[in-house]
């Protein structure tokens, strides 16, 4: 009588025969996250968007600096017939060639706590006219120096705002970057264990297959010498069946999470992996109300909720703004002309400025009443959903810790029973072989083991990706009780 081959010895077989003619790789979980921190397209991407808004932020930093500008026109020809006014009111269409340059060089100040700009002045413009034959047919023309100031009145400023929101939103930025990671981290984890998964099923597929096999061939003697029915080699021959289909489904479906796997964190096509199972489970303690402690210190979420709330105001702010616009300018410097260069610096004269400009609007129908009325809506509004968005913050964060007790135990229960069905099994197949089951009932037995099997993995999994949310949710690794952001 045929012997079926022992679940243990069968399994070894079935993780080593694949490893010959290939070269295999193995990896840890750690080793998976740790390359698609480093080669996912997910990780560049983040990257690239870190970068992206440090580069932002020190434009906005520039807007506080001074600036030194060159202006101007430079050359300037032109030659053309023009319509000229005469004494009696007439006009003559005369051909000119002239040509008129300026330059301008500036140092320009911004003021932050005003919205105004002052600036020192310097230019110098250049005349000649090709068709005068006098002295007068070349002139220069220049500010020897002049100091100005552009001054709105009761408007917007735009830097004052910027100052409190723009730093905001650079830290955010850098908060979200290590969220990604740990976002890159659980997609790892999610990839890992579908890899896994994939391949005890194919190992599943393929011991159930050989045991298939035996069992029908036990069942054809069985048949021939008339000490069971043909419905019972039947019912065999059908489990062989399904079981080949279920080996190349799991093959396919191996196939697929490997390359998924590989595609992520850039390995070869050629590369054969062998992971090893994360059993390993990390011992520590959280509670909801020091997560929610470390999420509210940690995330860029809750930097967000401020922000926004400034913002909101902001807009007020700008509503208010635009009601009338008025502006004032004053400047003080020294100017000068000549027929030479040299003349615009001998003894230049005073030159001095002072307006001041308005734009106040007498009936405008409402017009600003309907846009501070809906700043003010919308500050409202805003108010509401960041609340929401808070409790809804918490309660992510209350959620995630509360299944963390019951993942730990929902561990031990599957590893358990996965131990107690294999050993069932290993019963059954005894007694089966002795003739004290039927076949049915050796089915459910190995149902069940494979079930129990398959319910372990998934647990790991489920622990291992409520895990990296939690490093996600509050940028801190209880395990290690260490900062996953450093400022």
């Amino acid at each position: 009588m045929n012997k079926l081959t022992p679940l243990p010895v069968l399994f070894v077989i079935l993780f080593l025969v694949p490893s010959f003619g290939y070269s295999q790789r193995v990896f840890a979980l750690e080793d998976i996250i740790a390359r698609s921190k480093e080669q996912s397209p997910a990780s560049k991407q983040a990257e690239t968007r870190k970068e992206n808004r440090y580069w932002q932020y020190r434009f906005y930093k520039t807007n506080y600096n001074p600036q030194l500008r060159l202006d101007g026109s430079l050359p300037s020809y032109y030659k053309r017939v023009n319509q000229i006014p005469q004494q009696d009111g007439t006009f003559r269409y005369i051909p000119v060639e002239q040509t008129n340059n300026n330059l301008n060089l500036s140092l320009q100040q911004p003021i932050s706590w005003t919205g105004g700009t002052i600036s020192a002045n310097s230019s110098l413009g250049y005349f000649k006219d090709y068709k005068e034959a006098s002295a007068l047919a070349t002139q220069w023309s220049g500010t020897v120096m002049n100091v100005q100031l552009n001054q709105p009145l009761f408007s917007f400023n735009q830097l004052r705002w910027d100052k409190k929101t723009e730093p905001l939103r650079y830290e955010e930025s850098k908060r979200e970057y290590v969220e990604q990671m740990e976002f890159i981290s659980r997609e790892a984890v999610d990839r890992f264990f579908n890899v896994l998964q994939a391949q005890i099923n194919l190992q599943i597929a393929t011991f159930n297959l050989a045991n298939n096999d035996t069992i029908y061939k036990i069942e054809q003697g069985r048949y021939n010498i008339g000490t069971t029915s043909q419905d019972k080699l039947l019912q065999v021959e059908l489990q062989l069946l399904r079981s080949r289909q279920a080996v190349a489904q799991a093959k396919l479906d191996q196939e697929t999470a490997s390359l998924q796997l590989r595609t992520y964190i850039g390995l070869t096509e050629g590369d054969n992996l062998s992971l090893i199972l994360p059993e390993s489970i990390p011992e520590f303690a959280v509670t909801v109300d020091e997560a929610l402690q470390r999420a509210q210190q940690n995330r860029a979420a809750f930097i967000a909720f401020e922000r926004r709330r400034i913002e909101a105001d902001r807009e007020i702010a700008q509503a208010r703004g635009q009601r009338f616009q008025t502006e004032l300018t004053a400047a003080f410097g020294l100017n000068n002309n000549g027929l030479v260069v040299n003349d615009i610096y001998n003894d230049p004269s005073e030159q001095q400025q002072f307006n001041l400009t308005l734009s106040v609007p007498v009936l405008d129908w409402g017009r600003n009443r309907s846009r501070m009325r809906t700043a003010l809506a919308n500050k409202k509004l805003n108010d509401y959903i960041i609340a929401q968005d808070e409790v809804n913050f918490e309660q992510e964060i209350m959620t995630q810790v509360r299944q963390f007790e019951m993942l730990r135990l929902q561990i031990e229960i599957t590893k358990k029973s996965d131990e107690v069905a294999t050993e069932r099994y290993n019963v059954a197949q005894n007694r089966y072989l002795i003739g004290k089951i039927d076949i049915t009932n050796l089915n459910i037995a190995l149902t069940e083991k494979d079930d129990a099997k398959r319910s372990y993995i998934q647990a790991l999994k489920s622990f291992w990706t409520a895990y990296y949310d939690l490093r996600r949710l509050t940028l801190y690794d209880f395990s290690k009780k260490q900062l996953l952001y450093v400022e």
